[in-house]
């Protein structure tokens, strides 16, 4: 029952950071960041103390760690890939609008009203 206790204050905190953005609306807007860091920093560190925390912690740091392994493309390949994208963009483009100009005709022709 107390982790259920300790995870509505992480949320409570976390909304005070978001509301005091808010109500702080007249003040600077370093000063309202920092009221919505400070929030998520106390929802954090109340939400760190609970088992669920614990293992969003351990979850979070093993997807940074995967994300390390991930090769990333050159920026050749990027550009190559982004061009067969756009080339099969207008393609298709093309063939549907073919296909829609034909549909068009079609009912036109079956409903007699000329074509």
């Amino acid at each position: 029952m107390i982790n259920k206790i300790k995870l509505l204050v992480a949320f409570l905190l976390l909304a005070a950071g978001i509301a005091g953005f808010y109500l702080l609306a007249d003040k600077a807007t370093v000063l309202r960041i920092l009221a919505v860091l400070a929030g998520l920093g106390a929802s954090v560190a109340v939400l760190w103390t609970t088992p669920i925390g614990q293992q969003s912690l351990v979850f979070i740091g093993e997807a940074v760690a995967e994300a390390r392994k991930v090769v990333w493309p050159t920026r050749k390949e990027t550009t190559q890939t982004t061009m067969v994208v756009f080339v099969l963009v207008v393609i298709m483009a093309a063939f549907l609008a073919v296909v829609d100009i034909g549909f068009a005709f079609m009912v036109q022709w079956l409903m007699g009203r000329g074509a």
